[in-house]
């Protein structure tokens, strides 16, 4: 096992004599066994950086240590680390044990010891009826446990997960996510996981790294960056539906951007007057799209509290101590 260690973290692609930059200066102390997600929208830089912890990127400036040691010099194959990727890149011609085993036999590691680790994961992950199998006659999800078997039977120090479930439906995303938490908690293996999903996320990370155009927008637990986000672009891309951002809001203070999720927002017959203009149906939720001044705001209600009529005039008011306050020029939290 062994802690991550991300500074001052530049990548530059240099194309004839101009330069670009695509991360800049990612700053991250990660203990070991912990499980870190790096989430951000596509083209944010969070596969570029996994890339560069794995070794297949290089490093164009700072340090990236994995345990006691720096490694912006060793190859991939010297890191100690397995990587999980999003298309599987399974052996077609090789059964499932083959495909588990075929790194250790390059290794040549005894034909026992490849037996007992290949065994071991197939029981972590249900695959044990599964081993002699082909790709072609396993399901999607089933494949990707056989990816993250691969992984396992390394034993390596981190596991590196770049977007593994984005080809699965949501019911197998779902139902692989508690997978890859059991598997977490049963290995404690330190491992950071690539996704643009802010539910997997959510739901996955012990602390989340937020990306944003390259930069490290936010570093901290699910709870800190839902509850108290660090920009206003954490407040808009953590949460479904996101948090409402005002720039009009009555009694809002100049320059400053108002803040307020959804579900703290309450029907108050002194409240702000707001249009309906749209009611989405979920189940035991209903989202109220409405117009407050030239602004939208979206409301989340409980069933109980049944569904407004498009069209018509409803009373709300946010918390009083739920309201969030950004710089409107910088974007950062006041």
């Amino acid at each position: 096992m062994a802690s991550i260690s991300l500074r001052n973290v530049v990548k530059r692609y240099r194309t004839g004599k101009s330069e670009l930059q695509v991360i800049h200066g990612v700053n991250a102390e990660i203990s070991d066994r912990e499980f870190i997600v790096i989430v951000g929208p596509s083209g944010c830089g969070k596969s570029t950086l996994l890339r560069m912890v794995a070794g297949l990127e290089d490093i164009s400036g700072g340090e990236i240590a994995i345990g006691s040691r720096v490694v912006n010099q060793l190859e991939p194959a010297e890191r100690d680390i397995a990587m999980v990727f999003q298309n599987y890149a399974l052996y077609p011609h090789m059964s499932v044990f083959d495909n588990m085993a075929y790194g250790l036999k390059i290794k040549k590691v005894p034909v026992d010891e490849i037996r007992q680790r290949v065994d071991k994961a197939a029981a972590i992950l249900e695959l044990g009826h599964l081993l002699a199998r082909k790709p072609r006659e396993l399901s999607g999800g089933q494949r990707q446990r056989v990816a993250m078997g691969r992984a396992i039977v390394r034993q390596p120090q981190v596991f590196l997960f770049d977007e593994p479930l984005s080809n699965l439906d949501a019911k197998l995303r779902a139902q692989t996510r508690l997978e890859i938490q059991k598997l977490h908690q049963e290995l404690g293996i330190t491992s950071l996981f690539v996704t643009h999903d802010q539910v997997e996320a959510m739901t996955l990370a012990q602390r989340m790294i937020v990306m944003n155009g390259g930069h490290m927008e936010q570093f901290g637990t699910p709870e800190e960056v839902y509850a108290r986000p660090a920009t206003t672009f954490v407040a808009s891309f953590i949460g479904s539906p996101p948090m409402n951002l005002l720039r009009q809001a009555p009694g809002g203070q100049e320059g400053r951007l108002l803040g307020i999720r959804p579900e703290h927002i309450d029907l108050a017959d002194d409240g702000w007057s707001l249009r309906v203009e749209n009611v989405e149906l979920l189940g035991a939720e209903r989202l109220v799209h409405t117009r407050l001044g030239d602004e939208e705001l979206i409301l989340r209600l409980h069933e109980d509290q049944g569904a407004p009529v498009i069209g018509s005039t409803i009373r709300a008011r946010p918390r009083a101590d739920r309201l969030h306050w950004f710089d409107a020029a910088t974007g950062h939290r006041c």
